[in-house]
């Protein structure tokens, strides 16, 4: 490559910087997923029991009963709602609670003489999430304090071997260290297609693709200087988001080297930001892009291992999205950001990631000589 087409380049790429600082949009959208996105993302996780209203019949109304509803607090749940049986179906159907726990009479009684009594729990089941992980922990919870009423302390029977349980990368299991990082991971891939697909798409409305045909520049220069402009504004916006949201409103700690993961993101968006314009090449207008869109991402997010780990997947779909850059993006960003991997460990993935890059851009390249060609 001589050192006209790089000044070439280097010039189409600054001009596309200059378009997008004119697009407000566009500005708004790249502030608001790098910072607002990356919060809710981190600290709104719909599978977290939170405040979960939940009412308690206390019929026994004995030592044990009362030791049981003082087990039920914030932030798991909200504190009990004493209520009747009568009331207990009317609040169910009504949506006031999530759970109601029926305590009969004499239930401490027959606990102390093992004739083996009954609780139950009513459990609205259309608030999905919160049913799923709070029936489990009020069993957890209520099994605890019964046998801590009977033995007088939280005891279990021996077991022959001593499990000692040792989390390691995230010891306090916080959800919203892993939240906030794949949330960073998922836009980096979401707003390098869209950006590149963007402008490609606001040329041709404007016109401008027209002028750029009539100049001495050639298609993989053009496509190089959307590559390297549209990348590095997303790589900056998350970088930013990283040392302001992350690391320092979030307080998650990133064990390993960013400037490794951040050369792992720039393999990757040598790849997305490829897969952006060849999408753009398919749709004739905005509209259209963010149908094709939506078909593309979605599958990208939920299918790399960021939201669903991988080995839980059929193994077609796991063979398949190897394909996907995705894939070894966030297996990079797992080792680097969680594990502190060296590039001993994700050499493979950097490897898998540039080979998915040149396919991609070369694949796009020859979509995008066809397209220009159609407009000449």
């Amino acid at each position: 490559m001589t050192l006209r087409s790089l000044a070439n380049i280097y010039h189409l790429g600054v001009k596309e910087l200059w378009s997008l600082w004119r697009d407000p949009m566009m500005l708004v959208l790249i502030v608001y997923v790098f910072t607002v996105g990356v919060y809710s993302g981190a600290k709104a996780l719909p599978e977290t029991l939170n405040h979960a209203p939940i009412a308690i019949v206390d019929e026994d109304d004995s030592a044990l009963s009362r030791q049981i509803i003082s087990a039920f607090y914030p932030p798991q749940f909200t504190l009990p709602q004493l209520i009747s049986p009568a009331e207990m179906d009317q609040g169910m159907d009504a949506g006031r609670f999530t759970f109601a726990l029926h305590i009969p009479r004499g239930f401490q009684r027959d606990l102390l003489a093992d004739r083996d009594p009954e609780l139950q729990l009513n459990v609205d089941a259309t608030r999905m999430s919160q049913a799923f992980t709070g029936s489990s922990a009020v069993q957890q919870i209520v099994q605890g304090e019964v046998n801590e009423f009977i033995v007088r302390e939280r005891r279990t029977a021996q077991a022959p071997v001593d499990l000692v349980l040792r989390a390691r990368f995230n010891p306090a299991l916080e959800r919203a260290w892993f939240g906030s990082l794949m949330q960073v991971i998922n836009y980096i891939t979401m707003l390098s297609i869209i950006l590149t697909g963007a402008a490609l798409i606001r040329e041709r409305e404007r016109g401008t693709v027209e002028h750029l045909l009539v100049m001495p520049v050639t298609p993989t220069e053009i496509m190089l200087a959307k590559v390297w402009s549209m990348g590095l504004v997303v790589l900056v916006a998350a970088a930013v988001s990283l040392q302001l949201v992350v690391q320092g409103v979030i307080g998650v700690p990133v064990e390993g080297s960013l400037p490794l993961f951040f050369t792992g993101a720039a393999l990757c968006l040598f790849a997305t930001t490829s897969m952006g314009i060849f999408l753009a090449t398919l749709a004739r207008n905005m509209p259209q892009f963010g149908m094709l869109l939506i078909l593309i991402i979605i599958p990208l997010q939920m299918l790399s291992g960021g939201s669903t780990p991988r080995e839980s997947m059929p193994e077609l779909v796991r063979n398949v999205m190897l394909a996907a850059p995705t894939t070894h993006f966030v297996e990079v960003g797992q080792a680097i950001l969680y594990r502190g991997a060296g590039l001993e460990t994700v050499w493979k993935p950097f490897l898998a990631l540039a080979l998915i890059g040149s396919v991609m851009f070369a694949g796009s390249l020859l979509r995008f000589r066809k397209a220009i060609t159609r407009m000449a």
